[in-house]
Formats: structure tokens, C-alpha cells, sequence
């Protein structure tokens, strides 16, 4: 990855003690025979490696879905497809998407039916708008808030850190102005080499972007691939590759709601008009007065 030493160095730790703080969880798991958990740690210690990614790769293209390859950060590459309009939205549960200027965030995408989560979807625009920050401040708050490029400074949260940027507007005042015993700073804090990566990451432009395409799917590699190197059924993967022939032989692609039905956030409170204590109810049967307004659905 094209990152800064520090960056490269802070990720890699970081890394490395999430899994090692796995493993330990998986352990007191096992130990206590939670199922639930020991599923959830167990996850969390797999180690992709570079095979599993070749693997991958080799996989979609014989499905002829095209496969573009980040020179850097995915997020920072995903955003920058979605700037261009290249693609519909970033579909991720990395929330970097987003202070990488992602236009339109997709969670939850790819959560199986079963766990009965809703896809929330995000526009950078409308969060700038609800939360009054510019681009600028919104990327000082995800730094503020925890990121993987630098060390946070311990006490302070997402709320306090939206606080503070709406009070100061950026890190530098900050700084300057926060209770330095209350709040202690990380030594060497790199915030704005990591600032730097969110506005400036290293990313295909759009003059260097290849042009997305679909292609039909390689039957005899997929065949050859899945059956013969790998030992999986030949029938589940004929039948697999019949599904896809039949998808890409279709006249249109369905819109994204099609899969899912759109729903409000449950978690934003719906305020409603007090009605006051000594107003009496009017009959059922009266008429709305002319210019009254439209009947609530």
C-alpha cells in the first residue's frame, strides 16, 4: 500500500493487536462455550491471504464481473469510481467510504436475509447538511472519532468530538484550546498525515479508470477452476453458471430496491405537534375547511 511511513507503521499495529485481542476473545469464548461469540472471534482470526485474493479475483473475472484493482486504500479507489459516476454507491461496512467523499454509502449489502438488517444508505451531502460541517471538519471529526491511520486521543468520543469540531472547527484549534490534563495527546500524533490520505489518497484518476464491463462467463474456466482444482460439485456449478447466463441474457439490470424495500431509520425519533390538554376532538364526519392542506397518509 502507497502510505506514509507512520501510517503503514500505526495500520500495521493496529492490525495485529485486533487480531491478537481476537484471538484472546475466541479463547474466553471456547472456555465458556458461548456458540454465538466463538462464531463471531472466529471470523475475526481469519488471515486472508495473498492466494485467497488471487483466488478471488480469478473467480469474478471468470464470472465476467470486472474486477479493478486499488493501487492504494479500496475505499479511497470505491469513492473515487462513485465521484466519477462510474458507479451507483460504495457498498462497504468500512465507514472510511465516506470520509474518503464517497457521494452515496451503502451498509449492509451483503448481510444475509436471515439476520433481517436493513441496507442503510448515506449521502456525504445530506450527513455534511445534518451535522452543519463542511468536508474539511467532517474528515477532523473521523480522525477525532477513531481511524486506521492514526491513534485517537483516549476520552474523547464521537459526540465529544462533534463537540469540539463545532466549537473549534478543526483539530489545530483543538488542540490549542483542550484541557490537556483531562485529555491526553498521543505523542508524535499523526493526524494530519492522516487527514492528508482522506484528501488526497492515491487513487486511479478518471482519465486512468477502465471502463466497467460486464462479460459473459467463462463456462470451461469456472468448470476447470472450481471443479477440477478446487473439489467442487460439478452439478452445483453448472447449475451456478446457468444462473448467471440467465441474469446476463437479461434486457435490463433491476434497480436496487428491487431487493429490498426502503425503510426510515428507526433510531431518529419522529416528532409529532403536541396537541394541547384542553382541545376537544372534532366529529368524525366534519368536512376539512377550503385550503385546510392535504390529509396526513
Amino acid at each position: 500500500m502507497h502510505l506514509s511511513n507512520n501510517a503503514c507503521h500505526t495500520e500495521l499495529v493496529m492490525q495485529l493487536l485486533k487480531e491478537r485481542d481476537a484471538t484472546e476473545d475466541l479463547a474466553a469464548a471456547v472456555e465458556v462455550g458461548n456458540k454465538e461469540d466463538i462464531e463471531k472471534y472466529s471470523k475475526r482470526t481469519v488471515k486472508v491471504t495473498k492466494q485467497h485474493n488471487d483466488d478471488c479475483k480469478r473467480l469474478l473475472r471468470l464470472m465476467g464481473v470486472p474486477v479493478i484493482e486499488a493501487p492504494s486504500e479500496a475505499e479511497a479507489q470505491c469513492a473515487a469510481l462513485c465521484k466519477s459516476g462510474k458507479v451507483y454507491a460504495v457498498a462497504s461496512e468500512d465507514m472510511d467510504s465516506l470520509t474518503f467523499g464517497a457521494p452515496r454509502f451503502l451498509r449492509h449489502l451483503m448481510d444475509p436475509s436471515s439476520r433481517k438488517i436493513p441496507v442503510m444508505e448515506f449521502e456525504v451531502a445530506k450527513v455534511l447538511e445534518e451535522l452543519n460541517l463542511t468536508m474539511d471538519q467532517f474528515i477532523d471529526l473521523c480522525i477525532l472519532s477513531g481511524c486506521d491511520y492514526c491513534d485517537s486521543i483516549r476520552g474523547i468520543g464521537g459526540q465529544t468530538a462533534l463537540k469540539l469540531i463545532r466549537q473549534h472547527g478543526s483539530i489545530e484549534n483543538i488542540l490549542e484550546n483542550i484541557n490537556k490534563e483531562r485529555y491526553q495527546i498521543p505523542e508524535d500524533w499523526p493526524y494530519q498525515e492522516a487527514r492528508r490520505l482522506f484528501k488526497e489518497p492515491v487513487a486511479l484518476s478518471d482519465e486512468e479508470q477502465l471502463e466497467i464491463k460486464w462479460s459473459a462467463p467463462d463456462e470451461e474456466g469456472l468448470i476447470s477452476f472450481l471443479v477440477n482444482e478446487n473439489g467442487f460439485n460439478s452439478d452445483r456449478v453448472t447449475k451456478a453458471i446457468e444462473k448467471i447466463k440467465a441474469a446476463k441474457n437479461k434486457s435490463s439490470q433491476g434497480r436496487l430496491e428491487s431487493f429490498f424495500k426502503p425503510t426510515a431509520n428507526p433510531s431518529v425519533p419522529i416528532k409529532r405537534k403536541e396537541t394541547p390538554q384542553n382541545t376537544t376532538k372534532e366529529p368524525a364526519n366534519k368536512k376539512p375547511k377550503a385550503g385546510g392542506g392535504r390529509k396526513k397518509k
